[in-house]
């Protein structure tokens, strides 16, 4: 797929990176969430390398929690193949809200969590949202969840209509991951806990043009045990599905 560049031919992607990962304590006590290792290598390192081989050249590490550590590891991004420079926050301000402390943002740029394995095309969502016009661009993923429990339909009167053992359900759901619009930022309160879903309904308000992206991937936010011991497993057993044609030896240790 081709890639559609900025106008000074660079693209830029926000990794939120500040959290403290407290579903993964005791390990995020001392290591902060995006550096939580998946075999060899820390999730943060493989989000970095996925943004330079999907054409972001210049990443911002909105950081936080433990980012003495963060910045130790990553340095300028060089050795990843991006330019990255740093924005601290020293209070929470949620998902969005450190948006409005950076600097030189371009006029559009993505956003997404530091603590994500996926095989997503990031050049496919940047190019759905070029085309858009929309303020904000939700990439999305369709998720089937089956409940624990026999459900009832009950009328009324208290008949029951229909009994379903443990039915599915599917959704669609936010990954986490966003390409937004310059503009939109404006909407954002200044030095203020405000996230994404926050941004979100506050563009809807407005009548701005909110997309979703339906991305047929896989997705896996690791904030959870057993949703991170799921990432180590898949990616250990196959980390070209996630960096494509770089070989193992190309990785930093």
């Amino acid at each position: 797929m081709g890639l559609r560049m900025t106008e000074n031919g660079r693209r830029t992607a926000v990794v939120l990176a500040g959290g403290e990962g407290r579903r993964l304590k005791p390990y995020t006590t001392v290591l902060p969430k995006p550096l939580m290792p998946l075999g060899q290598h820390p999730v943060l390192e493989i989000v970095l390398r996925q943004l330079a081989l999907f054409g972001f050249s210049d990443v911002i590490l909105a950081v936080g929690y433990l980012a003495q550590l963060i910045e130790a590891y990553v340095g300028d991004g060089s050795r990843f193949g991006v330019n990255v420079r740093y924005s601290r926050e020293e209070n929470r301000l949620g998902t969005a809200g450190p948006l409005r402390r950076i600097e030189r943002l371009p006029d559009s740029f993505l956003v997404m969590n530091g603590d994500i394995l996926t095989d997503m095309d990031f050049a496919a969502l940047w190019n759905a949202h070029a085309s858009s016009g929309a303020a904000l661009t939700v990439a999305s993923i369709r998720k089937t969840e089956t409940m624990e429990f026999g459900v009832l339909d009950i009328a009324e009167d208290g008949r029951v209509l229909r009994y379903t053992e443990k039915p599915q359900r599917s959704v669609d759901i936010s990954t986490g991951i966003y390409a937004v619009s310059r503009a939109a930022l404006t909407r954002i309160p200044e030095d203020k806990p405000f996230d994404f879903p926050d941004l979100v309904a506050k563009l809807l308000e407005e009548g701005e043009r909110v997309m979703a992206y339906k991305a047929d991937c896989l997705w896996l936010d690791i904030g959870r045990i057993e949703d991170y011991e799921l990432a180590v497993e898949l990616y250990s057993s196959s980390p070209e599905r996630f960096l494509g044609s770089l070989k193992p030896d190309t990785y930093s240790v």
